[in-house]
């Protein structure tokens, strides 16, 4: 068996965050390892830990997660599966939204909060430095200076290593990069919805990691008979494995993250990476949407 074979992330090809983190382009986000409404444990935990840890097995070491999936849980189930973490594994979490309650999600950008959560995402991840910490909402209360600025601060004092920014604009993204080096951006982005083109394109310009949550969404196109269904059964794949190739060929910078709770799904999600579209079928998928 070779490599790719046992190793499928391996396929995907290697992208390096800020020019310096090198991460196989297609990761693991680990927001499905929870309760009902991203809010408590998951119904069952040790299928949690099999999930990360088979990741990993097959090349994944680009896992993201948050300090609101949960809240924490998520960030205890990894260090639970994975701790001590191999030297290559990156672990990007994010911060700056509070959890009222299952399914509730309010930005909270204040200071004071997003240090107490960084400090609080260390221990539960149990790691020195947060290798990215992403803003995971702009607070429109808060000045976006006195968000990222405190971010900067604690990568001053070697708490995180990059920043990164999630569901934001080009000229958000502009304006925080006055303020801070930003290494990459997380915003939706999917084969059916592409409405944050713009945001991928300036990050391609500018080598920023584009990190599209929500990737394996196909919508119509995977319905029988439909474009992304003839193409899957043409290549002995699923229509969710065909749209992570298909997000894969669209930019060096992508970095899909396709969560499951799921072993048996985790496989087949990261066999996508061994999927090479052509270009024409890149194009004809594109432009059945």
């Amino acid at each position: 068996m070779t490599q790719v074979a046992s190793r499928p992330a391996d396929a995907s090809g290697v992208f390096r965050l800020d020019g310096s983190l090198p991460v196989n382009r297609l990761g693991y986000g680990a927001m499905q390892l929870t309760g009902p409404g991203v809010w408590g444990p998951p119904k069952d935990p040790e299928e949690a830990v099999r999930v990360l840890r088979r990741a990993v097995e097959l090349g994944v070491n680009f896992i993201d997660t948050a300090d609101s999936y949960g809240p924490f849980v998520s960030e205890k189930l990894i260090r639970k599966a994975l701790h001590p973490y191999p030297a290559d594994l990156v672990i990007a979490t994010k911060g700056g939204l509070s959890r009222p309650g299952p399914g509730d999600w309010r930005p909270l950008g204040r200071p004071e909060y997003l240090r107490q959560q960084t400090e609080l995402s260390l221990t539960h991840l149990g790691v020195e430095r947060i290798d990215l910490y992403q803003l995971h909402r702009i607070d429109p209360q808060v000045p976006l200076a006195d968000q990222i600025g405190e971010l900067r601060l604690m990568q001053q004092e070697g708490k995180i290593r990059h920043i990164g920014l999630s569901e934001v604009t080009v000229s958000q993204i502009r304006e925080a990069r006055k303020i801070a080096d930003i290494t990459s951006v997380q915003n939706l982005y999917n084969l059916a919805n592409r409405q944050a083109e713009d945001v991928l394109d300036y990050a391609e310009r500018e080598n920023l990691g584009f990190i599209p949550w929500f990737p394996m969404a196909t919508g119509q196109l995977a319905r029988p008979g439909g474009p992304l269904d003839t193409l899957a059964k043409t290549y002995d794949a699923s229509p969710s494995q065909l749209a992570l190739a298909w997000l894969l060929h669209r930019s060096p910078v992508m970095l899909p993250i396709p969560g499951t709770s799921s072993v048996s799904h985790v496989e087949e999600n990261t066999r996508a990476a061994q999927i090479t579209l052509s270009d024409a079928e890149f194009q004809a998928l594109g432009k059945a949407v």
